[in-house]
């Protein structure tokens, strides 16, 4: 029986090493996420941000060497890379992730403590500078994920009209919490809801709600 790099000829078999390795190459980057958290800042929603921490604390433990996290605020005017609090792309050597890990939830604690509460609430900006991010990061799998009660509320002269590109894009609203007017009559929620997945769908992109903090797997099952 003749062995079987006999059988093909030199140059085939070189080209099909080739391709493996290239599939190889290209399927290890498909299975890497790439997640982006909007924290709101604004009015009475700032008190949500150490619940937030905790948040972080699950995304640092769950998420694997190769993939990125990184996590901006909602404030006046979110379209801004200074809006960016901490980021990083884990290592695929654990000790030094590890200490990624550490000066990652250092900067979100120092963050969380020294906050000031931000008079608007430029959530599509947020969106739009993760939309930027993200896709310059190029991950398998792209995450929004929005800590906020939804609440926009824009200062004079920003503009936002722009229709959100999010073809790829899971985006999860977390802990959407009730205003006031919400409780008297609660059509008020529900349509802030609706307009948000109306946004994101006709952009192209995934929508959920997770409002149970306890159920944060939930974020990764799509």
């Amino acid at each position: 029986m003749r062995c079987f790099s006999r059988t093909i000829p030199a140059w085939l078999l070189a080209g099909l090493i080739v391709f493996f390795i290239g599939a190889g190459c290209t399927d290890s980057k498909s299975h890497t996420k790439g997640v982006y958290l909007l924290l709101d800042t604004s009015g009475t929603y700032s008190v949500e941000l150490k619940k937030a921490q905790a948040l972080i604390n699950y995304l640092l433990g769950t998420l694997q060497p190769g993939d990125t996290l990184a996590v901006g605020r909602i404030d006046t005017g979110s379209f801004s890379e200074k809006d960016i609090v901490a980021k990083v792309t884990f290592d695929d050597r654990p000790s030094v992730a590890n200490n990624q890990k550490r000066l990652f939830m250092k900067k979100i604690n120092a963050f969380v403590k020294s906050s000031s509460r931000s008079r608007y609430t430029d959530i599509s900006g947020g969106l739009l500078q993760a939309i930027e991010y993200l896709n310059e990061v190029k991950p398998g799998s792209k995450y929004i994920l929005i800590f906020s009660d939804l609440q926009e509320e824009l200062a004079k002269g920003y503009v936002r009209d722009v229709p959100f590109q999010l073809t790829g894009f899971h985006v999860i609203a977390l802990n959407v919490t009730k205003l006031r007017n919400d409780i008297r009559d609660p059509k008020n929620y529900l349509r802030r809801v609706e307009q948000w997945r109306t946004k994101t769908e006709n952009g192209g992109g995934s929508w959920k709600v997770i409002n149970d903090l306890e159920r944060l797997e939930a974020i990764f099952k799509d």
